[in-house]
C-alpha cells in the first residue's frame, strides 16, 4: 500500500520530470519536483551544443498536453526546446523546487523515502521517480594512450561551438548522431576525423516523402514496448543527406578507431602518425543516479535494476527517461510522456 500522506518525489525537472509531473497531476497524486538548476527548468537542453536540433519534427516531439507552436514539420533547435520546456514547467508553479540537487535517497523510518538535497533540505516521499537523465554522467572510455595525450580532451557535453577550434587538428570519437553532428560542425574551421570502432550505420530521415517518425508512429513501432530487445543495439545516424555528403568531401573523414594516442598525437592502424590538438569524446552517457547508491537499486556500473521503468529491487521506486526503458523513444521528448503515464499507473495500483 502506497503511503498517501506524502507526495511522490520526482527527481529532475527536464523533459522526463515534467512528463511525470503531468501524469501525476492527471492522476490526482500529490507530487514535488526537485530540480538541480537554480532558476529555470529545461533539463540538459540549455547546455547542449549550439547547433543541436531534434531529429523528430515538432508535431511528433511534444510533451503531453502542449504542442510546439508553428510549423509542425520543422525540427526545433536547442534553444527552442529549452524555451518550450520552461513554458511547460510554468503550469506546475509551486510543485517544482529549484536549486534542489538530490544527493541521497534513503528509506524513511515511517515508510516511503527520505530525500536529502545539497542545501541540507530533507523531503519525505511516498514514492520516488528518478527522472534525472544522463547528461550529468558522461561516459569516458579507457582508450589506448588517452592518459598520455597532452592536448585538449573534451566530452561532447563540454562542446558548444566551433569558434575556438579554428586551424586545429581534431579527432571526434564516436559513431552516433552527436559524433557526426559535432564533426560536421567543426569541419568548417578545422581538419577533422571521425573515428569509431565499427562502420557507421545510417537511417534516411525521409522515406517516400515522409519523415521517418511519421512511419514509426503510423506503424506503432515508436511506441511498441520492445525496449528490452533494443538495449544492445546502437542507434543509427539519422541523415537527410548532409552528413554523408560531408564525409564524401573528405572533411570530416571517417576512420577505424586509432591504435593509440601519444603525448602529442595519434597513431593509426596503418602505422601513420600525426599531431593532434583536440580529442572530443562523443561516447555517450550513463544514468546520472548516484543519489541511489546504497539502496540496492543499481548494479555495479550504476545501471538501475528495472523493468519497464519500475524498480525490481526497491519498492516504490521508478524511473522515466532511461534509454529503451519501454520503447525506441523512451529517452526522447516524444517518448517520455507515454512512459511517465505507464509508471504512474503502476504506482496508482499500489496505492489502491
Amino acid at each position: 500500500m502506497l503511503n498517501t500522506r506524502n507526495p511522490v518525489i520526482v527527481i529532475g525537472g527536464g523533459q522526463s520530470g515534467l512528463a511525470v509531473a503531468h501524469a501525476l497531476r492527471a492522476a490526482r497524486m500529490p507530487f514535488l519536483v526537485l530540480e538541480a538548476s537554480e532558476e529555470a527548468v529545461g533539463g540538459s537542453w540549455p547546455r547542449y551544443y549550439d547547433s543541436l536540433a531534434l531529429f523528430s519534427p515538432a508535431r511528433f516531439s511534444a510533451l503531453p498536453g502542449a504542442r510546439f507552436s508553428g510549423d509542425g514539420e520543422r525540427y526545433p533547435r536547442r534553444d527552442e526546446v529549452a524555451a518550450y520546456l520552461r513554458a511547460y514547467a510554468r503550469r506546475f508553479d509551486g510543485e517544482v523546487r529549484y536549486g534542489q540537487r538530490v544527493e541521497a535517497v534513503k528509506a524513511a523510518p515511517r515508510g516511503g523515502f527520505a530525500v536529502r538535497t545539497g542545501d541540507g533540505s530533507q523531503h519525505e516521499g511516498a514514492a520516488v521517480i528518478a527522472a534525472s537523465g544522463y547528461f550529468g554522467n558522461p561516459y569516458r572510455p579507457e582508450l589506448p594512450g588517452l592518459g598520455e595525450f597532452a592536448g585538449t580532451v573534451l566530452h561532447a557535453c563540454e562542446y558548444r561551438s566551433s569558434d575556438s577550434f579554428a586551424g586545429q587538428r581534431v579527432i571526434v570519437v564516436g559513431g552516433g548522431n552527436s559524433a557526426i553532428q559535432i564533426a560536421a560542425d567543426l569541419a568548417g574551421v578545422a581538419r577533422v576525423t571521425l573515428t569509431s570502432r565499427g562502420p557507421l550505420r545510417w537511417q534516411a530521415q525521409r522515406i517516400a516523402g515522409r519523415d521517418l517518425h511519421w512511419w514509426l508512429t503510423r506503424t506503432g513501432i515508436d511506441s511498441a514496448p520492445i525496449g528490452r530487445w533494443l538495449g544492445s543495439r546502437s542507434m543509427p545516424i539519422i541523415d537527410d543527406g548532409r552528413y554523408r555528403s560531408a564525409l564524401e568531401s573528405g572533411n570530416p573523414d571517417h576512420r577505424r578507431l586509432f591504435a593509440r594516442l601519444s603525448e602529442d598525437g595519434v597513431e593509426w592502424h596503418d602505422g601513420a602518425r600525426e599531431r593532434v590538438d583536440t580529442v572530443i569524446l562523443a561516447t555517450g552517457y550513463r544514468p546520472d543516479m548516484g543519489y541511489l547508491a546504497g539502496t540496492g537499486a543499481l548494479d555495479a556500473d550504476g545501471i538501475p535494476f528495472q523493468r519497464s521503468g519500475v524498480s525490481t529491487t526497491v519498492r516504490g521506486l521508478a524511473y522515466v527517461g532511461l534509454e529503451y526503458q519501454r520503447s525506441n523513444a523512451s529517452a526522447s521528448v516524444r517518448g517520455v510522456g507515454r512512459d511517465a503515464a505507464y509508471v504512474v499507473k503502476q504506482l496508482q495500483r499500489r496505492r489502491r
